[in-house]
């Protein structure tokens, strides 16, 4: 404990931690002041491996069991109030070795390479969990990106309709679309694809490396009566025929891999018509370049990355793109995942049957630190509308925030506008 105990007193400044040992010892971290957020070891192992493996321990060891939270605070305070003062730790971390840093950015690098084995396998390693386990905590629709929350108190549902609306919107779709296609890569479950069908008539193409995903997009497409406009896939992006007049992607890019962003937009740019509009949404860093982390990259997201704004522009240039638009949107995924969290609190029950506990605390754990990237890191989201021509957009932003008004109005709902905690 010695050692965990010399780096929380120099990281934890603020709040109040509270830290029980396995041999009944209390130690006290922050200003001591209010209820502590109060951390308890069940076993032996668990304050060691955090200490000599930072970047993987605290979450195995809340995933194992060897720590818990002692309500009326979870997993999520403990993560918040840890990163709330990132800064501090960080001065008071000791830096690995040049030995060690390189050792981990070699295998990140090579994490990186995403071929179409390797990406099929990472894909499926977090979306082929039981339809029923996403039920439990995302929206109606299956929403799994960030929702746009214009205002926090809205319900998750009305905040991923409002999502939907702006990526439609920026792709600048005629009102009647019949006889425009769409490629949708990465589709999810299919509701995006199923919202542009049914708001402007377009033809749809959603393609996906998860089958139970494609599975049961086919389902949704088949039950609305649209199977014949609306379809989807089972294949890679980069095997994808035929020409489309819009291209969606909304949470792929992260799935592409660092190494792979120039063969992205390759293939995008020769898939779009030449008066065409391409709207990518993923989540972006707000400063250079970095890495996934150990964690993330071990139990959640196998060959994923998030992308630096200079990296996709610097792809998107190199490929024969023009950037038509940009937007940064942020802490819409901090309040998203908060709500996912909560949801997948409020049904740990049910999640324990279907895995079992070591499962439910791993995204208990992964929400929580997404959750702290997104409101005290160095993450947001990015929209990036790109071109072949820019005659192609209108000259002015205006007719973005007309044609999402246009829409949310012809889905209004009043019971959406319930307060967040109401769901």
């Amino acid at each position: 404990m010695w050692l965990l105990d010399r780096f929380l007193r120099g990281a934890i400044r603020t709040g109040h931690l509270r830290v029980t040992d396995t041999d009944g010892r209390v130690y006290d971290y922050g200003t001591g002041q209010g209820e502590p957020v109060h951390l308890r070891f069940v076993d032996k192992r668990a304050a060691g491996h955090i200490a000599r493996h930072p970047a993987l321990g605290a979450g195995e060891a809340y995933m194992r069991g060897w720590m818990v939270v002692e309500p009326p605070h979870d997993i999520r305070d403990l993560v918040l109030l840890v990163s709330a003062q990132a800064n501090a730790a960080s001065k008071h971390m000791e830096a690995p070795g040049v030995l060690s840093r390189t050792a981990d950015r070699a295998a990140w690098w090579l994490d990186q390479f995403n071929h179409r084995t390797r990406a099929s396998r990472n894909v499926r390693h977090h979306y082929d969990l039981t339809r029923e386990f996403y039920e439990l905590f995302l929206d109606e629709d299956r929403q799994y990106t960030m929702a746009y929350f214009a205002d926090d108190k809205v319900r998750l549902e009305r905040a991923q309709l409002e999502k939907k609306a702006l990526i439609a919107a920026k792709l600048n779709l005629p009102r009647d679309a019949d006889g425009f296609r769409v490629l949708d890569i990465g589709c999810g479950w299919g509701g995006l694809a199923l919202y542009l069908n049914r708001h402007y008539g377009c033809e749809v193409l959603g393609v996906s490396l998860a089958p139970d995903q494609v599975k049961f997009a086919q389902e949704r497409a088949e039950a609305a009566g649209v199977a014949d406009k609306v379809r989807f896939e089972l294949i890679d992006y980069r095997d994808v025929r035929g020409s489309f007049d819009r291209i969606t992607s909304v949470g792929m890019i992260e799935h592409v891999g660092a190494r792979h962003f120039g063969e992205y937009f390759g293939r995008t740019f020769d898939l779009l018509a030449d008066d065409g509009v391409m709207l990518t949404h993923t989540i972006g860093r707000t400063r250079g370049p970095g890495s996934t982390d150990a964690w993330t990259r071990k139990y959640i997201f196998p060959g994923g990355y998030i992308p630096a704004m200079s990296e996709l522009v610097g792809a998107i240039e190199r490929t024969g793109w023009q950037v038509g638009d940009v937007e940064v949107l942020r802490f819409h995924y901090a309040l998203t995942l908060a709500e996912w969290s909560r949801r997948t609190t409020l049904h740990a029950e049910q999640i324990t049957k279907l895995y079992d506990a070591e499962l439910l605390r791993m995204w208990q754990f992964y929400l929580a630190g997404a959750e702290q990237a997104f409101r005290n890191g160095n993450l947001v989201n990015f929209h990036i509308q790109s071109v072949k021509r820019q005659a192609v957009l209108p000259r002015t932003r205006d007719g973005i925030a007309r044609e999402m008004n246009r829409l949310l109005d012809l889905e209004a709902a009043p019971q959406w506008h319930l307060a967040l905690h109401e769901a």
